[in-house]
């Protein structure tokens, strides 16, 4: 029996087998990836830069900590427009080691974009921020209107209502 006629593929013209073939091509396409990306910079990207954030409704408000370790209050923006929370921001970082024998200088910087959406009416007159210690804190007063909806449900027993 003949078990090349089972394969649903053949050998490429160099008689190689096809995973070989999708090896190459997985090395490149990573090859490729990697080439494009400096391995030897600090990760300073979107990914990298957006900050850690801590969201809590206090019932009265939404409080929203963000941690900003590195970065200036000079290099904080803050924005609240049609029920969505913007913090943006720029990291601007720099090393310099001067040692017997060597001199090494690094340098990095990348900016940070964070949107919250709020599910509730913000009093946009009374909201506040400070930044302290490399944490930014929003307090986002709710409405008064949003502040009294609470809307208690009852829980039912199962089966019953069905």
């Amino acid at each position: 029996m003949d078990f090349k006629a089972l394969m649903p593929f053949g050998r490429g013209e160099q008689g190689e087998d096809p995973f070989s073939s999708m090896r190459r091509e997985l090395d490149r396409v990573f090859d490729n990836m990697t080439r494009s990306m400096s391995l030897a910079r600090p990760a300073v990207g979107l990914g990298a830069m957006a900050p850690r954030l801590d969201v809590k409704d206090t019932g009265e408000a939404i409080e929203v900590h963000a941690e900003l370790p590195g970065v200036e209050e000079k290099d904080v923006e803050v924005q609240y427009a049609g029920g969505m929370l913007t913090l943006r921001g720029e990291k601007k970082q720099e090393r310099e080691e001067k040692e017997k024998g060597y001199y090494l200088m690094e340098r990095a910087y990348g900016s940070f974009m964070r949107q919250i959406p709020m599910p509730v009416d913000i009093d946009e007159a009374r909201i506040s921020a400070r930044f302290e210690k490399g944490v930014l804190s929003v307090v986002l007063p709710k409405s008064p209107e949003a502040a009294g909806k609470v809307k208690k449900i009852e829980i039912g027993k199962a089966g019953a209502g069905s």
